[in-house]
């Protein structure tokens, strides 16, 4: 790894010890005393374009240290089909259709809590199209807004999530297709974060 500038050094440290519960940009100035919270960005670039740092862009608290815990070049991720999942199902539970190779670097999360699905259909168009590759990143919780991989009256599905006082709305991307209520078994696999288009 590149040699880091002795304000660089510092702050890794000071990631490292927080690391869980992560300092905001201010705090971090405040900590060690940099000139401006501009400062305290370039530094946390530094440190990603270094290797030392991985941050996810969607949640500049979220991140990672890679010289604790360093990630290979190369991440195989498990591929699971949208199909039926049956009454409380997930489709994380089954054995994976395959293992798709990638290059880590292009996960901007720990590649540990990185799974793909395969899209079907075209709901999802023009920003998803069938056979296209769908990262997502493993977790129950989603914002409003945000697309994720689902499962909803026991199907699997790519859908984008609003949330309306205590009801879930899901919605397709291509006007085609009408929006409608989550059902009862309406649960959030993951949230998705890349899609890898696929070729002709």
């Amino acid at each position: 790894m590149k040699k880091l500038h002795p304000t660089q050094d510092k702050l890794l440290n000071l990631l490292r010890k927080n690391i869980d519960d992560p300092l905001t940009i201010r705090e971090i100035q405040d900590e060690l005393n940099i000139s401006s919270t501009s400062v305290v960005a370039h530094h946390i670039t530094q440190l990603e374009k270094k290797g030392y740092l991985k941050r996810n862009p969607n949640n500049p608290k979220d991140y990672q240290i890679l010289s604790d815990s360093p990630e290979k070049l190369i991440t195989y991720l498990n591929l699971y089909g949208l199909a039926q999942c049956g009454p409380k199902g997930s489709i994380l539970e089954g054995d994976p259709e395959d293992r798709i190779p990638i290059a880590s670097r292009l996960v901007s999360f720990p590649v540990v809590e990185a799974f793909m699905v395969k899209a079907k259909g075209d709901s999802m168009e023009p920003k998803i199209h069938e056979g296209d590759f769908v990262i997502a990143r493993k977790g129950n919780e989603a914002e409003s807004g945000n697309i994720v991989v689902c499962v909803n009256g026991g199907e699997a599905m790519i859908k984008r999530i609003k949330k309306e006082n205590d009801s879930v709305i899901l919605i397709s991307e291509n006007s085609s297709y009408s929006p409608f209520l989550a059902a009862s078994d309406f649960r959030v696999e993951g949230v998705v974060k890349g899609v890898i288009a696929r070729t002709l």
